[in-house]
Formats: C-alpha cells, structure tokens, sequence
C-alpha cells in the first residue's frame, strides 16, 4: 500500500482539559444580554442582531474568530492539492475498507488519509464522488474501530483521529452520525468509547502497569476528549435549524444521568462546549427543528447542583449559553399574536438576571427555573419536569435529588397553569415513586401533584390521571393520595370533583360496573385514612355519605371480573379472588364515620349488624334505615343536612340510587325538621310511591307516612291513602302489612264510620294468618277499633263483631302465647260492647282442661248468636289449621255447636258438607285430633236422628198428668 506523504499536524495541537473549561463571567454578567426592549417590533426580522456581549478572552483554545470552520480544525491543505495526492488518498482509503489485516498503524493511515482527504473536496469532483460513493463502508469501517478500542484503557491516538476525521468530514457537510441506523450506532459508540472511559487517575494507573512508552496517557487523554468535544461542535456549528440536536441530547442524556462522576463532568464538559460554540457561531434560521428544550434545560439545571464541583461549574457555564440560545430560538419563533406576553416575558427575564448573577446558577440552580420558566412553552415545561423527575432516582446522590426536588417545585409554582401535558407528568411521577427511596425526594414528587390537583384547570385531568392504577393502589399510590396537601379554599374543591366522577358511574344502568367507580371508592378511602382533607370531608359529609351508601348497592352481587378495567390495565390473581367492589365500598364509608367522630354509629352498626345488613340485596335498605335512625339520634345537625340534599336526589338516577336515597329520607322525617319541608316533596311523594310496582318502594312509602304520622304531620292528606293502604293488608310481604296496621292504628282518631267498618273487615281477614306479628297486630288493632265504634252504629257492626267470636275463642289456645292473651282481652271488649255477661268459664285459667266449660260457653254462644251469624262455619274455617291446638279445638266447638242448635235449623242446613270436612280429620298424624273428630261427627249424627224437643206448653202438660196419676 502506498503511503500517505502528506504532513502532519502536530500531536500537541490540542489544548489540555483545564484550557478547555471556561472562566465564569464576571460579577456584572447580568448586563451581559442586551434586550432592547425598545427596538421589541423588529425583533422578529433579525432574530440574531440582538448583541450578547461577551468577554473578548472566552475563545476555543486553538481557534479564531474568522469563520466557523475555522473553530473545529484548521486546514491540512492550502489551495487546491494536486491530482497525485488525491489519487494516493483515495488509494489509501480504499485499500483499507478493502483489506483484511486491520492492525493500529493501519487504522491510523486510514483515518489520517480520509481526515486529508476531506480538505479535498472543495476542489476535487473525483474525491467527493469518491466520499459520497462510499459513505456506507466508511460508516461500517469507523463502527467497527472504535467498537475495537478498548473501553478501560486509552494507549493509542485511534479515538482521536477518528473524531478528528468526523469533524473534518462534518465542515464539508459529509453526514457519517445521522440518519440510518448504521449511522446512528456509530454515533452511539462514539459517545460510549469517550465518556465510558476510566477517570484519568485510573488511566494513568494503567499507564504505570502497562507502560507503552510512545504516548503520555494524560496528554492523549486531552487530545482526545478535545478531538471529541470538536466533533460535537461540528454536528451544530452548521446546523441553522437545529435538526441535530435532538438526536445529540437523545444520546447524551443517560451520561449526563450516569451514576459515575467521571462520565457525568465529561459529558457536562463536552455539552457545556458544544452550548458555547452554539450561541456564538450559529446563525439560527427557521424552521426550527429543536424539539427538546425543555428536557436540555432541565438536564443542565440537575447538574448544575450536582455534588462534584467540576460538574457543577461545567453545567453552570452551559446554562450560561443556553440562556442566550434560548432567547435566539424564541424571538425567532414567537407568535405575534402573543406580541405582548412575549415582551413581558423578556422583561421579567431581564429582570431576573439584573437579580441573580450567572455565577449563582451553580449554587442556586432553583433560580434556573425562575429564568427559564418564562421562556418555555407548555410543551417545554412538562418535558423539563419529566425530565427533573428522573433525577429523584439517583440514590447514590442525595443533594442531586435534593436539588431536582427544589427544581420541580419551583417550576410549578412559576408556571403555574401554563402546563399542557399535565397527564404525562403525572404519570411520569406516579411511575417513579416506587424507585425514588429517599423520603425528602419522594415528598417533593408528590408535591408536584398537590401543586397541580389543586389548580382548578388541572384538578380533573390529575384525577383521571391517578384513577387510571390498579386497584387496590399499592402502597406509593396509597400513600400519594393519603398526604395530598392543599390549600384549605381547594380542599373542599378536589373531593367535590372526586365525588363526582363516582356519581356519574351510578347513573349507567348496566350490569357491569365501570373501573372508575371502585377507583373512586378506594381513592375516598385512602384520603379519609391520611385526614389531610379533614375540612373538606366534613363539609361534603351528606353528598359522601350518601354516594357510598348508592355505590354500596351497586356493588352488590358484583365481583372484580363484573368490573370494566381499562385495556392493557393487568390486576392480579389474588386481588380477583380477595376483593370486591362491595369490600371498597364498606371499607371507605366506615373510614368516613370514623373521621367525622360518628363513633357511635360506627359502634352501633357493627353491634346491630348494620354492615351485614347493607351487603345483602334484601337487606340492604333495612341497613340503610338503621344507619339513618343512629345518624338522626346522635348527630342531628349532620342528618337534617343530608334530609335537605336527599329531596332533589329522589328523583335522580337508576332504581338502585332512588331506592338507597328514599330509605335514607323516609327515616329523617321523624325529625322536627320535617315540618318546613313542602308537603309536595314528602307527602306528594310518599303517595306515589303507595303505588309504584316495586315492593320496596311501598314498603318507604308507608314507613314515611309512619315517621309523619309521629308529629301528627299530613293528617288529612293521609286520610285519603287509606283505601290503598287497606289494599296493602292482603299483600304477601309482611312488612308491608305490618307498616300498613301500624299506620291504622295511627289514624283510628279521624275514621268515619265508613272507613272504620271497612278497616275491621279487613282486620278480620287476618285473623287466620299463620304469621304470628300480623296476627297479634290484627287482633289488636280490630279490639281498638270496636272501642271506636259509637253507640248509634253499634247495630250495623254487631254482625262483623259476632262473626269474630269463635275465631277469638278458638285463638285461646294460640300456641303465641301473646295471641292468646290478646285474643282473650279483645273477647272482653266484645262482650262489654255487646254488653253481655259472659260464662265466667270463658276466663279460667285452665278452660280447656275441662270440657263443660268450653260446652257452656258454646251453649251461651249459640243462643245468643242464634239467627245472627253462623258459628259452625266460624269453627270449621279452623278445622284444617297448620296448629294442632287450633284443629282439635275447632273439631270440638264444633260437635258441641252442633248438640246445642235447634234441630229443625240442623236439619234444614244440612249437615253432609261439615262431614266432609271433618272426615279426613279421622286420619290426622295426631291421636288427639282423631279421637275428637270421631267423637265430633257422632254428635253431629245423633243431633240430626234425635226426636225434636217437645215446645214448652206440652212439657208443661206432661209433667202435669204425670203428678196427678203418680
């Protein structure tokens, strides 16, 4: 291979590193930016006429001022070179891409050739065609030498020449770093094979181990990271749009984040330089293709507080040039529609900087937020806050996370509601926290989120946002929404947004539940357990109350596989099978008794059984009730408060929310409070109800008219519900009937004869029903209501009265023993009103024990009822009684019914259907009931065959003849 015979430049034309690192500006930098706030208008027409003044002396050690390709590198070669040298060059170089043995000197040759060869290609069509034709090799052929070099060690000058051939190649517009993927790899290595290296103690170490004697490790070391930093500023220098850029702090970010002090003040240095060069050479134009100001803001600033003092000072001096960049980019790019924003932005910047001195940003780097936030766009500002974020990670470095704390939280409060992507730094934070250990960093994370929630703007997408985890929240979400701290006017503010997001879930009628409402619900219940919205709560206690009472029955029956999780959202096995939407529910609305000191009714609850109640479907409006009745006897303030709410929420959403809201407000009105409600919301109401088809909705309306009816409220309105409500007597629900009796006997007063015989009719139906509460009300009510009766009606009701006798005397022998107490009170009230004098048998205590005492009370019965009532078809209603004590008396009375009537009346009634009746009582399980039956039917048989009596006039007469012939 030919030899290269061009000369060289000199080994030692790089500066060392301390050379390198600018001095600061001066204590009076600040008036370093001239402005001209006057001259604002045509700011736009020549962006880069704005006068940064700066220091004479701050020049790139081995450049000028001329041009700026004279900054990287000074030409090998004056004029145009002749034709032999190029050919030699370019024999050079392809020899190399086309060989095998790819030794140190070869590299070295090749490298030197094509760094000689780019001088070339300004006057030579034969090189550049060359150069373009093979841009793909020369890639491959760079790749694969820097990938040779070692990463521990630095021996020979192969990294330099390679930067410096890229640097030469870049000044004549030669793209080896952007663009293809080969490209971009190789730009990658570059970075590594640079800033991986060991620090420059552990190089000279090596040199000391492994002495190579042709070169100064120390000295090659500068030369080569200078080589290096050249480089960089060659991919900016001629770069007007900033298309570059990007992809330069793309691959430079994790070392400016590296763990490794070394690397981090390398990559520091080499921005720092690169910075410099930008804001003094470059003629920026639009468009502007820089992307990323944000995030190369917030990176500069993080080292600007970094524990190493090199780093610092480094970070320092290229936020210095980043300012004057910044300001270029953005009266480049201003909105003249934002004419005046614009200029109060440069003036409250000028401001800042005739405050703060440039030199402070390195040991206040807070105060880079402050001078930067007025300048970045809202774009900008989230990629400078995700990007702080990552500085919470740093473990090994607690005032690094320190300073992006402080960072963080100054921007914010800066920006205030200039933030668009507010989603994306939240989620950003949420997926940090669990690798941010140090506790004054992780407060600083959440912070931010107190900062945002707390701005009305922000309050619903940061919500949404913290929603969106799965449930329930792992202890770093838990703890988030357990020390959100707001300002007390905003408090009451985000739980009423959070409020609402569960409250629109309740009104989709659908039998899956949506994700959003057990987020909500697990979310309440972490904010009641951290108590910092302690006011908030008790003010919206009602509106939580009652929304959780309603997500309580919708979560009935419900499992997590009937939730609607986001896509892509994973919940774990055991969390399915543990967990459920009921569960969440419970748990947030016993958190928020406890933090509202509902002490005692949480105590009641739980002894009455209160929240088993509320998780079943049956029970769950008699939970509800209990609740209301606890909540109105200890804490009336706070229950007249959910009565106020409750009126327009009647109406509102599905079944399950009117029925929960209904249950609560039927118990509040036995509150005094109840009487200034319009009888349009109460009474009106409570009438519609009476008829709506659901059961429940009946059964609150007549526990509504009940509570009413305590304070004597509605009485005439109510007065006209009473057909309904007698309607309710036969229905199959007990409750019904029970509420139904128990609203009677309320209204018994203001009855008119009419309506009183029609409720004792009804009354009188119950007395066969085999439930014992309906029973024992029945018989009551129906003794309660004969006392009612008025003398001048007394011959209209005396039918129904008499009808009720051998039902009331069969119901002595009730197996309840209350029924049977009853039965006997109400008995004296019916004799007492018939004023009849009643066998004293009918009271012995013992009546049953002896037959001839039930036989003389049937005998009185039977004569005083004779022609009035039928009273065998009394008994034989009972004869098929679930009792036994009830069949075998009612077989009983009557047999001796029948041996007491008039025969002529027997006979003509007949007597072959009580027969019938009581034929199969022959086979009844228990002997007692067979024997009587049998004794029965005989006596019925002999009162039929037996001769009639004689009348009274012939018995007279025999008894006559027979004394006179005796």
């Amino acid at each position: 291979m030919q030899k290269c015979l061009l000369p060289r430049m000199d080994t030692n034309r790089f500066s060392p590193l301390e050379e390198m690192v600018f001095p600061f500006v001066p204590e009076n930098d600040s008036g370093s930016v001239d402005l001209q706030l006057s001259k604002l208008e045509g700011i736009k027409k020549d962006a880069n006429s704005i006068d940064f003044t700066v220091d004479s002396d701050f020049e790139l050690p081995g450049t000028s001022k001329k041009n700026a390709s004279e900054d990287v590198t000074p030409l090998l070669i004056e004029g145009p070179p002749g034709l032999i040298i190029v050919e030699n060059l370019i024999d050079s170089v392809q020899d190399f891409l086309n060989g095998d043995r790819k030794g140190d000197a070869e590299k070295l040759t090749f490298l030197r050739c094509l760094s000689s060869l780019s001088q070339t290609l300004p006057y030579d069509e034969t090189a550049e065609s060359f150069i373009h034709d093979r841009i793909e090799q020369i890639v491959n052929a760079l790749n694969m030498i820097i990938q040779q070099e070692p990463l521990h060690s630095l021996f020979t000058p192969t990294r330099q020449e390679v930067f410096t051939a890229i640097t030469d190649l870049s000044s004549q517009e030669i793209n080896l770093l952007f663009g293809s993927k080969e490209k971009l790899d190789l730009f990658r290595n570059l970075i590594r094979s640079m800033i991986a290296l060991p620090s420059t103690k552990i190089l000279n170490i090596l040199q000391t181990v492994m002495p190579t004697g042709q070169y100064n490790t120390e000295s090659l070391y500068r030369q080569t990271f200078q080589a290096f930093c050249e480089m960089l500023q060659s991919l900016v220098i001629q770069d007007p749009h900033l298309e570059n850029l990007d992809q330069i702090l793309e691959y430079m970010e994790p070392w400016l984040q590296s763990a490794k002090d070394q690397e981090r003040e390398r990559a520091a240095a080499s921005m720092a330089q690169m910075l410099r060069s930008l804001s003094r050479h470059v003629n920026l134009q639009p468009p502007l293709h820089f992307q990323n100001l944000g995030k190369l803001v917030a990176l500069m600033s993080l080292l600007c507080g970094d524990p190493v003092e090199e780093v610092t000072q480094e970070a320092a001096e290229g936020t210095h040039h980043l300012l004057r960049i910044t300001l270029r980019i953005k009266c480049l790019t201003y909105d003249k529609k934002s004419h005046q924003n614009f200029k109060g932005a440069v003036k409250k910047c000028k401001e800042l900087l005739e405050i703060y001195n440039i030199r402070q940003f390195y040991s206040n780097p807070f105060k880079i937020a402050q001078v930067f936030e007025v300048f970045l766009s809202p774009n900008e500002l989230s990629q400078y806050i995700i990007t702080t974020l990552d500085g919470l990670k740093n473990p090994k470095h607690p005032c690094i996370q320190q300073s992006a704390g402080i960072l963080l939280v100054t921007m914010v409060k800066c920006a205030e509601t200039r933030f668009e992507k507010v989603s994306d730094i939240i989620r950003a934070i949420c997926g940090r926290l669990p690798i941010i250990g140090q506790f004054i960093a992780r407060q600083h994370a959440m912070n931010i989120v107190s900062l945002l929630i707390s701005k009305p703007t922000y309050t619903d997408i940061v919500l949404d946002q913290l929603l969106l985890h799965p449930i329930p929240f792992d202890r770093h979400l838990a703890e988030l929404w357990r020390t959100l701290d707001v300002d007390l006017p905003n408090t009451t503010w985000i739980l009423w947004r959070l409020l609402r997001k569960l409250q629109k879930c309740h009104s989709m009628v659908e039998d899956k539940m949506a994700f959003m409402a057990v987020a909500a619900t697990d979310a309440l219940y972490e904010i009641f357990v951290g108590n910092k919205l302690q006011a908030a709560t008790y003010r919206l206690f009602p509106q939580l109350l009652m929304t959780l009472l309603i997500q309580m029955h919708h979560s009935i029956g419900l499992t997590m596989s009937d939730v609607v999780f986001p896509s892509g959202m994973y919940i774990e096995e055991e969390v399915v099978i543990t967990c459920t939407p009921l569960s969440f529910a419970i748990q947030a609305t016993k958190a928020l008794l406890l933090r509202t000191t509902c002490w005692f009714e949480f105590y009641t609850m739980e002894k009455k059984k209160g929240w088993n109640l509320l998780e079943l479907e049956s029970d769950h409006i008699q939970g509800v009730s209990l609740l209301a009745n606890v909540l109105l006897e200890k804490h009336v303030v706070l229950a007249q408060r959910i009565l106020y709410l409750l009126i327009p929420l009647l109406n509102r959403g599905n079944e399950k929310h009117r029925l929960t809201s209904a249950a609560f407000f039927v118990e509040l009105l036995r509150s005094p409070l109840a009487r200034r409600i319009p009888k349009r919301y109460t009474i009106v109401r409570l009438e519609e109800w009476l008829h709506h088809e659901n059961y429940q909705f009946r059964v609150l309306s007549l526990k509504g008219i009940d509570n009413l009816l305590c304070y004597h409220q509605g009485m005439e309105e109510i007065d006209g519900m009473i057909p309904a409500i007698l309607s309710n007597l036969s229905e199959a629900n007990e409750r019904i009937v029970l509420l139904s009796i128990s609203i009677l006997r309320n209204l018994l007063n203001t009855m008119d004869f009419t309506t009183l015989k029609n409720t004792m009719h009804a009354l009188f139906s119950l007395f066969s029903d085999v439930r014992p509460k309906i029973h024992l009300l029945a018989v009551t009510l129906f003794g309660d209501s004969i006392k009612m009766v008025k003398s001048k009606d007394k011959k209209e009701i005396e039918g129904r009265i008499l009808e009720s006798l051998i039902p009331l005397l069969l119901h002595l022998q009730d197996e309840d023993d209350d029924v049977a107490k009853e039965s006997s009170r109400v008995l004296s009230i019916i004799c007492h009103f018939l004023k009849w004098k009643i066998p004293r048998e009918v009271y012995h205590k013992d009546l049953w024990h002896g037959r001839s005492g039930i036989e003389a009370i049937c005998k009185f019965f039977e004569q005083k009822c004779r022609g009035k009532c039928d009273m065998l078809i009394q008994a034989a209603k009972y004869i098929q009684s679930d009792q036994v004590n009830l069949r075998r008396e009612a077989i009983f009375i009557t047999g001796a019914l029948a041996k007491f009537m008039d025969r002529n009346e027997l006979r003509t009634k007949g007597t072959e259907w009580l027969e019938e009746i009581l034929r199969p009582q022959l086979y009844d399980p228990e002997p007692s009931v067979r024997i009587i039956a049998a004794q029965a039917l005989i006596r019925i048989q002999r009162a039929v065959l037996a001769q009639p009596e004689p009348t009274p006039v012939l018995s007279r007469l025999r008894k006559l003849f027979n004394f006179i012939y005796h």
